[in-house]
């Protein structure tokens, strides 16, 4: 019985070619005939071509022979013989059959027997290819008129049977079972005795399993889910999905721990006229250790306490300029979402955003708000921002050219425990942009903007140069710039150069920027990316006056496969008055550090970033960072490294000093095989960390594995090791096994 199975899905290379050629039409020399259509409501004609017909009065036989096809309507046969009883309207076909039904399914057999409308009866060692994927071999079966299909000794694949090079292969997995009733009208496969076999070997039994044989989604259970970790022990976990209608669906999952009690969650999707939405939840009870900030007496005491997380998404067209996004996260406490593998994010955000965009304008009106997940972390001084509104519009000035952008953008900040911020402020920027005759690219900026601020409770911000005045206080910026470019293109050493050399005037007069609270211009660092910025601060809340010159150089080489791109630069500050810009962001003296980058890609086999920023009076390393790739998307090798040598006050939070090594890679063997892996690393000296935790080395976590992925299997085993502990999320090791099977809708 087992030898018919394998045998029906291992068809022969050479069967396989005489299949092929028997798809191939006739000759020219071949002989066709049609089967009369009897009475005004008679079913359609039969048509067929063979290269030889034989016809036998006494027994109104016609015998057919030699790469015989038979049509009717959408239906096709084709045989090496077909005989026609016109009395009793049987039709035996033989040798080599390729039947095509009206659903563009397609039965493959050596023998079969057919009414006059094409419609199957008795088949044995048949392969049915259904058409939207997936086959179904058996040892013997039948098929009624209506299409459906009764199956015996059979067994189901959604991978193909037949390799890149057309012979047979065996199929990485299949479901086999004693009985399977194929339903042509509902497109649904259902067994009998299923078990599931992984490369041929048993794994599972699958009792009342059920499936479509286009692999639309339907309700059903999914496979389950393995998986042990230090926190939770063994777990399994199991989902039921939930077909609501062709645009919503609902999956529940229900997890059991061998060290923690069971644990819930939903998903919900839904799809409208105007856009769409999801939304996830978990829930479960277990013991919590409290590691917020606060009064936090004992880091260590437990608590047993309902735990849970929500998560929703989406977003709304309405009309061709208007839409909605929304993104909202929240966890009932800090180290849920660790502990259960969830996410490893130290801040949750969310967001809704009303906007408008056409080509000329936008709009917005927004609002935040983020939870942090941070040990330590005051969830009172981590503020909400509602509303945030801001409008853009670009208009063409008559006469003067260039362009005129005119921005109003307003803000409120309100904290539980903390210092509240409302802004508002209108700015106005006009950009003018020439080529002269030798090449020179010369852009004029002027830009003014008034700034409203309004704070209260200032005292709760420890940092002075965050605070600002309370009360009402008021702005004005002026700022003017000259921006000259001067791109150089020639020929050398195979390829094409572009030397662009850039000096760039900038002039802002005294500002009160020590008035004004800082709330978004806190994290400033010199970078590449920002030094030709009319204002190297991030976000609006402090601007960097003074007058300043800019200068540095781009530079591209272009060869075949080869692409290398380095920007380097400098700014020295003309004015002589003291700045609010702290020691270690690299512009603290009048003579900035120099920053640079440099890109390599040779075609997509390596791809190298360094960014770098060397202290103006020594040429010290400040920022050092790296990332390379080598390989392709099957075998590749990714490093990144991070140094951080900032020399910075450790008041500034969020200026701090660091060094990180980040490695992964993954290694392809034997065609669908790989392993992978990867790590992070801390490697910040004691000195630098204000904490004292770190030692200059301490590994924060790993990832090992085996992956196995074909056209309708993916596994892998994963063994990860966390090596920090934080509450009730506790170091140690968690092993995942996930596996998705092609057409039976499971992970």
């Amino acid at each position: 019985m087992r030898r018919a199975r394998v045998a029906a899905f291992r068809p022969a290379c050479g069967v396989f070619s005489v299949l092929v050629l028997a798809a191939v039409p006739a000759a020219a020399h071949a002989q066709t005939a049609t089967a009369p259509a009897e009475g005004a409501n008679a079913s359609p004609e039969i048509r067929f071509q063979a290269d030889r017909v034989s016809y036998a009065s006494d027994a109104e036989t016609v015998t057919a022979t030699g790469n015989v096809v038979l049509r009717r309507e959408e239906q096709t046969v084709r045989a090496d013989v077909v005989t026609w009883n016109r009395k009793s309207g049987l039709i035996e076909a033989s040798g080599n059959i390729r039947f095509v039904d009206d659903a563009g399914n397609v039965l493959y057999t050596d023998k079969v027997e057919l009414t006059d409308a094409l419609k199957a009866g008795a088949v044995e060692d048949l392969l049915l290819v259904l058409r939207q994927g997936g086959r179904l071999a058996a040892r013997s079966g039948t098929r009624d008129g209506n299409g459906d299909m009764i199956l015996r000794d059979a067994a189901f694949s959604g991978c193909a049977v037949e390799g890149e090079d057309g012979c047979a292969k065996r199929p990485s997995w299949e479901v086999t079972a004693a009985r399977v009733t194929y339903d042509a009208k509902d497109q649904r496969v259902r067994y009998k005795g299923a078990l599931l076999r992984v490369f041929g070997l048993p794994i599972l039994p699958l009792p009342g399993l059920a499936h479509t044989s286009d692999f639309r989604a339907e309700s059903g259970l999914l496979i389950p889910d393995f998986r042990f970790s230090a926190a939770n022990g063994a777990q399994i976990s199991d989902t039921y999905y939930w077909r609501l209608a062709s645009n919503k669906d609902l999956a529940l999952t229900g997890s059991v721990f061998t060290g923690a009690l069971p644990m819930i969650s939903a998903r919900y999707r839904q799809l409208t006229d105007k856009g769409a939405f999801q939304s996830t939840a978990y829930l479960t009870r277990s013991a919590r250790i409290n590691v917020g900030g606060g009064n936090v007496t004992d880091v260590n005491a437990q608590e047993q306490v309902f735990r849970g997380y929500v998560e929703s998404n989406g977003r709304f067209q309405f009309g061709e300029h208007w839409s909605l996004t929304g993104y909202g996260r929240y966890a009932s406490d800090r180290t849920f979402l660790r502990r259960y593998d969830i996410s490893r994010d130290d801040r949750l955000r969310s967001t809704i955003n009303l906007e408008r965009l056409d080509a000329n304008s936008y709009f917005s009106l927004a609002g935040w708000a983020v939870q942090t997940l941070r040990s330590g972390d005051r969830q009172g001084l981590v503020p909400i921002a509602l509303p945030a509104l801001e409008y853009r519009r670009r208009i063409v000035p008559p006469r003067i050219g260039g362009t005129l952008e005119l921005q109003v953008n307003t803000l409120a900040l309100t904290r539980s425990s903390g210092q509240d911020t409302q802004r508002a402020f209108a700015k106005a920027q006009w950009d003018l942009r020439t080529i002269t005759r030798m090449g020179q690219e010369i852009t004029l900026t002027g830009l003014v903007r008034g700034d409203v601020y309004h704070s209260r409770q200032n005292d709760l911000t420890s940092n002075l140069l965050y605070r600002g005045q309370s009360g009402w206080q008021g702005r004005g910026i002026a700022t003017a710039a000259l921006d000259i470019k001067w791109p150089l293109v020639g020929a050398a050493l195979g390829g094409t150069h572009v030397f662009t050399p850039r000096v760039q005037i900038v002039a802002i007069p005294n500002i009160r920027n020590l008035a004004i609270p800082n709330e978004d211009s806190r994290s400033v660092e010199l970078e590449d990316s920002n030094l030709f910025s009319l204002n190297r601060f991030p976000g609006y809340d402090r601007i960097e006056d003074g007058v300043r010159v800019t200068y540095g150089a781009d530079w591209k080489l272009t060869r075949p496969g080869w692409r290398v791109s380095s920007t380097i630069g400098q700014s020295y500050r003309l004015s002589t008055q003291k700045t609010v810009l702290p020691d270690g962001t690299g512009l603290s003296s009048r003579a900035s550090d120099i920053v640079g980058r440099t890109d390599l890609r040779f075609r997509d086999i390596v791809q190298f970033t360094h960014r770098y920023r060397l202290d103006k009076d020594g040429l010290k390393l400040r920022r050092n960072e790296f990332d390379a790739t080598i390989g392709n998307h099957r075998t590749y090798a990714e490093i990144g490294y991070l140094r951080l040598n900032r020399n910075i006050p450790a008041t500034f939070e969020d200026l701090r000093d660091r060094e990180e090594l980040r490695v992964s890679g993954r290694i392809a063997f034997a065609r669908n095989w790989s392993v992978f892996g990867s790590g992070v690393s801390n490697l910040t000296r004691k000195a630098e960390d204000p904490s004292k935790t770190s030692d200059g080395f301490q590994m924060l976590r790993h990832r090992l594995g085996f992956a196995y992925a074909d056209d309708c299997l993916d596994l892998a085993l994963t063994w990860r090791r966390d090596y920090i502990t934080t509450g009730d999320a506790t170091r140690g090791n968690t092993i995942q096994f996930n596996i998705a099977f092609k057409g039976l809708g499971v992970r």
